[in-house]
Order: C-alpha cells, then sequence, then structure tokens
C-alpha cells in the first residue's frame, strides 16, 4: 500500500502551545496531547449491560434461572421520520442487550398510523441500525398482524373488556376530569355499558366503513379508579382521516387502525420478545401493557423502562426540522449540522463513536440530558485514536525558501499516526510551501510564537525551521500574497536552533500531485444557546449566523490518496465492510464486494486544525470535505 511501518526519523521539538488560529471559528487548534483516557476503540462496549441497571433487568428474567430459552427483543420505530441521535441509545440497547446475552433482536416497524409513513423512512431507518453495526434477526411490520390484531379486538369486545364510544373528543376530556374546571371526577363514557352483541357489531360496522372520523372509536373497558390515566379506557382501534386512510404496506384495505397502546404489547407477544425495553415515558403504560396481555391470555413480556437520551443546543422534532429545512436554514434531513443519524454520518461522526458515546453515559432511569460539548468531547476522544493525520491548510499563503534551489526536492518520511501500525508516507519538501495565512504576521510581537518577518518558525515533520525575511503585498487589497524565507540549515553541518513553535504545511510538487485543493465546509453549531425552543420569538430566532463557514480554497498534502485508499477509518461497527474483503479478493483475483469506500469513511486530522471526512456531493473535480469536530482546544500564547 505504499506506506513503511518505520519511525518517525525527522520529528520535530514538540511545538510551545497556542491559541487555535483566528480564521476559523472555533476550528483551528493546536496539536493536542495523546488522550490519558483509555482507548474507546477497545474499551468493553459492553459494559452498559453487565453492570447496573440492565444487568438488574436481564436477572429479573435471565437464562440461568430459567425463567426464558432464549433472549429475544426489539427495536419498533414509527416510520414517519428520520432517527436522531436520541434514538442511536434505544438501537444500542435493545440490540445490544440481545448481543450480550447471546439472543436476537427484531427489527420491527410500527406503521399503525398511515400518515406521515413513507417509504424513505422506512429504508433509513433499516439502513442506520445496520450503520451502526446491528443485524435485526428480522425486519418485521406490525401491519404484518393486522387480521390477527382485528380478531383480537373482537375478542376483547366479545369478553365484555372494550366496547365502541361515539363521544367527541371534548367529552372524554372531561370524562377523565379535564377540561373546563380541570380535577372534577371521572365518569364513565355512556357507552361503557352498552351490550356486547351491540359493541361487536359496532366495531364491525368501523371496518366496513359505515363511519368517519371521530364518529365512533373501540376502546378498552379498564379501571376509571385506578390513578393512573393508562388505565382510563384507552383507544383500541380509531378511525382516520380520508386524507389519511390509505396505509404504506396494505393499501386501502383497512378503514380502522389499531392504536400504539393496543398493537405494541400484542406484537411483542407474537414475536416472543422476553425483554420489551423502552424509555421512562412508557413507565405508565406498563399497566396497560400488561392488563391486555392478561385479558386476551396471551403471552406477556416484560416491560422495563431506562431514561431517554436528551441532547441540549439543537433541536430534534420532525415539525421542527422541516422549518428549518423550508426556511433555508438546513440543506435537508441530512444537513451536518443536524442531529439527524444521517447528518452526524454525513458530517462524519463514525458509528463506534456513537455507540461508545452511549456506552460511556450508561444506563439508569433518569434521563440522560447532553449539552453538544460533551457529545463532541466523546467524539473528538475517538477521532484522536482511530483515524490518520494529515496537513490541511485552510487559507493558503505562500512561502518562497529564497536559498533553495528552484528543484529543490526532499521526500519526508511522515507517519499517518502517533500509532506505528498505521504506517507512514513520504511527503515532498520543496521550495515553494504553504501555509495557514494564520500562521504569519507582517508585525512581530514579544507574545507571538508563529512565522513574521525575522521570526523563525518550524515547519512539522521538516528537518529545519525557516525564518521569514519579507513578503509580498497586493497592491489594491493590501492583502500579503507570499511571504520570503530562508531555510535554517547549518552549513557547518550542526544542529540547528530549536524554534518556540511548529506549523503544518502542504508543498508545491506537481509532480507528486501536491497539494490537493479542496473545499472545506466548517460547521459550528446551528443555534446560539442551549435552549432554542426558550427564546421568546421561537426556535428560528435562535440561529447561528456563522453556523457554516466555507474555504473554498483549501489544500491537503499528496498523502490523502493513500488515506482514501485505506478507508473505511476506522473500519467498525456498520463501516467494517469490506474494504479489506475487497482487497482479499483482488489479491485472489476474484471480483472485488465493494470498490469504492463511503465518502463520510474517508476520515483524517488534519494537524493543528479539525478533524475532517469527504462529503458525498464530492466529484472527480471538487473534493468537498466537512469539518467533523474540532481538535480539543488548549489556553496559550497567540
Amino acid at each position: 500500500m505504499g506506506s513503511k511501518n518505520l519511525p518517525d526519523q525527522s520529528k520535530a521539538p514538540k511545538p510551545k502551545k497556542e491559541q487555535p488560529s483566528k480564521q476559523m471559528k472555533s476550528t483551528c487548534a493546536p496539536k493536542p496531547k495523546r488522550a490519558q483516557a483509555t482507548n474507546p476503540a477497545t474499551d468493553d462496549p459492553q459494559s452498559m449491560f453487565k453492570v447496573g441497571f440492565l444487568s438488574d433487568v436481564y436477572q429479573e428474567r435471565s437464562i440461568e434461572s430459567g425463567a426464558i430459552n432464549k433472549v429475544v427483543t426489539r427495536f419498533p420505530p414509527e416510520p414517519n421520520g428520520f432517527l436522531h441521535i436520541g434514538h442511536s441509545k434505544a438501537i444500542a440497547i435493545n440490540f445490544g442487550f440481545a448481543q450480550q446475552h447471546g439472543g436476537e433482536c427484531y427489527l420491527r416497524f410500527d406503521d399503525t398510523n398511515p400518515k406521515g409513513e413513507e417509504e424513505q423512512y422506512f429504508i433509513a431507518i433499516e439502513e442506520m441500525v445496520r450503520w451502526l453495526g446491528f443485524e435485526p434477526k428480522r425486519v418485521t411490520y406490525s401491519s404484518d398482524n393486522f387480521e390477527r390484531l382485528y380478531a383480537l379486538a373482537e375478542a376483547l369486545v366479545e369478553k365484555g373488556k372494550a366496547y365502541v364510544c361515539h363521544c367527541t373528543k371534548t367529552e372524554i376530556i372531561a370524562q377523565r376530569g379535564g377540561g373546563e374546571g380541570e380535577g372534577k371526577p371521572r365518569y364513565a363514557c355512556p357507552h361503557r355499558d352498552r351490550p356486547t352483541s351491540e359493541s361487536l357489531a359496532e366495531f364491525r360496522a368501523m371496518r366496513d366503513g359505515q363511519y368517519e372520523a371521530g364518529e365512533a372509536a373501540l376502546r378498552m373497558k379498564q379501571n376509571l379508579d385506578d390513578g393512573n390515566p393508562q388505565m382510563w379506557d384507552l383507544f383500541a382501534y380509531r378511525i382516520p382521516d380520508k386524507d389519511h386512510r390509505r396505509h404504506h404496506r396494505t393499501g386501502d384495505k383497512w378503514r380502522i387502525y389499531p392504536t400504539y397502546d393496543f398493537t405494541h404489547c400484542l406484537c411483542d407477544s407474537f414475536e416472543g420478545i422476553t425483554h420489551s425495553l423502552c424509555t421512562t415515558e412508557f413507565e405508565l403504560s406498563r399497566v396497560s401493557y400488561e392488563w391486555l396481555c392478561h385479558q386476551l391470555e396471551v403471552y406477556k413480556p416484560m416491560q422495563r423502562e431506562y431514561g431517554r437520551l436528551n441532547v441540549s443546543g439543537t433541536v430534534l422534532s420532525k415539525r421542527k426540522i422541516i422549518e428549518l429545512v423550508n426556511n433555508g436554514h438546513a440543506h435537508g434531513w441530512d444537513d451536518p449540522r443536524l442531529y439527524t443519524l444521517i447528518a452526524l454520518r454525513r458530517r462524519g461522526i463514525p458509528p463506534g463513536a456513537i455507540l461508545s458515546f452511549v456506552n460511556e453515559l450508561g444506563v439508569t432511569k433518569a434521563p440522560s440530558n447532553i449539552e453538544l460539548k460533551r457529545f463532541e468531547t466523546s467524539i473528538r476522544r475517538y477521532l484522536e485514536l482511530t483515524v490518520p493525520r494529515l496537513m490541511l491548510v485552510l487559507e493558503p499563503l505562500a512561502v518562497i525558501i529564497d536559498d533553495l534551489d528552484d528543484d529543490h526536492l526532499e521526500l519526508l518520511d511522515v507517519p499517518f499516526s502517533k500509532d506505528p501500525t498505521y504506517g507512514s508516507h513520504k511527503v515532498p519538501f520543496t521550495k515553494k510551501v504553504y501555509i495557514e495565512r494564520s500562521d504569519f504576521r507582517e508585525v512581530d510581537s514579544d507574545d507571538y510564537f508563529r512565522l513574521a518577518p525575522g521570526k523563525s518558525v518550524g515547519l512539522l515533520k521538516a528537518p529545519f525551521p525557516i525564518t521569514a525575511t519579507s513578503f509580498d503585498k497586493d497592491p489594491k487589497t493590501g492583502e500579503v500574497t507570499v511571504v520570503h524565507a530562508k531555510y535554517e540549515k547549518p552549513l557547518d553541518g550542526s544542529a540547528p536552533k530549536k524554534p518556540k513553535s511548529f506549523i503544518h504545511w502542504v508543498a508545491s510538487s506537481p509532480v507528486h500531485n501536491s497539494p490537493i485543493k479542496a473545499t472545506v465546509r466548517a460547521f459550528n453549531p446551528l443555534f446560539k444557546s442551549n435552549n432554542p425552543a426558550a427564546h421568546p420569538d421561537g426556535f428560528l430566532a435562535d440561529i447561528n449566523p456563522e453556523s457554516e463557514q466555507i474555504f473554498p480554497d483549501a489544500m491537503i498534502e499528496s498523502g490523502f490518496k493513500e488515506i482514501k485508499d485505506r478507508a473505511p477509518w476506522p473500519a467498525e461497527a456498520g463501516e467494517k465492510i469490506n474494504n479489506a474483503e475487497t482487497r482479499n479478493c483482488q489479491a485472489e483475483g476474484a471480483a472485488p464486494a465493494a470498490t469504492e469506500p463511503k465518502p463520510e469513511t474517508v476520515r483524517f486530522q488534519g494537524m493543528r486544525v479539525a478533524y475532517f471526512c469527504v462529503d458525498r456531493e464530492t466529484t472527480t473535480d471538487n473534493l468537498i470535505l466537512n469539518k467533523i469536530v474540532t481538535l480539543k482546544e488548549d489556553i496559550g500564547k497567540d
């Protein structure tokens, strides 16, 4: 692969700490120290199942106790939107719990509400589950059970435990002690005690289309005296509006549809789910879940609830994201500034980093309320130890080293990482190099340690420093166009004077395809505050006008090609595919399974700048990079 597993023979002295370059808001930072924490890529990814809440849940119904033969779980999303970061916890828990105990997990689409269900959501949800590295035992649909659910609904009516109600929404609220004069005693629907045969006939009339939306509904006859609202005669079947009656999978066959409260526990039962794991918002529903299974005399899974994952500083609701897109504040559901899973994937967040983050938080019944900076800290720590390093310049400024020959060329052996297993590559060093514009000042000062007239600076991995001697400016704009410098190589062969700081650079060497030009998209938080919804003028008034910065003239060193060819970085979770398999196939002369890595899997650290990945809009002629996350920022000298 053209790389050598050699130690870095030209390792430059460690640079002094500096503040981030100012041309990229919160983007350019000094080279961080190696993380002291254990490697998240090799930490025990199953630790959250071995101790604490989920371990206790397993012990309640374990294989060892003889209560079950095999652990079976499910992840049951509604296919009416794209998954977001909060769903990653539910996926990790349900699939991981089964995996930990040698069981299996279903991906079940809870498709009982035709309104808003679309093919794109079914596809994207399954894709995200697999991207996170999980393989469902089967992909199932609640709608596959519509006939069976209807038969059980009739059975519930015949048992005297369900009835058809014709009350209005306002009347039902009042029956439950709400509405005007809230706090009044609860009372029964007037249809609650109608004869069973009458309710059965009315239910069949609902099925046959003799009622419109709001005119009739099937309600379960539970316990109005129970203090739990989930026992106040919940709806079992309802009639949707005509405009939302056609089902994505069953077409026009059904005019009535079962509710979540009726469907969920029964589909769990049908699939033999042993541990029905859900968030605490469904804790009160556990009573009605068990009640319905008992009334219908079907197998009863064990429901347990954990705290959900909430992330501040962004919005996750479908309605609000649609507003962002429609008002031009986001470019689509996969805009890298959003926190949908497809957006995080496009931004370059590795799936393994998300799983590591969830594992790091742990699982209890308390919700996890996380600020974006904590999420980014976790991602940064993961990337620090799992992706290679390159030199990238965002806003290039040419430096001509005047005392080098025009054809001067040194090929420097530069490691891809502090980890020697990543290998190394050759980087050309020539008379003309490009540095970051923010790494040069026209006027020097005592507290400035980068390049300025008369001041020396080290070039990362280059054997000798350079000293700026002069600079040229554009007479119209006053902008510096070229810096002239000399190469501080001692003529007598002695050791050079150690510079006070080091900067990154990219050489001009067409024969080595250097530099590689790119457009960089640097993303900052989409909102200015941690709680956009609290803005008095609405969440759209909290938009950060500087959430996206474009650097159209960025340059990358020639090692990028090898990084791209060796992607994915890292080859973990759902991105394990198959570039290794491809190379093995090629070696054996067989047809490869895949030839190109997914763009977002081409990840690297731009030294002193940020972490980056390739964007899906990249073309042969236009390389586009997305900033994943900044480097760890240190407080230091400028």
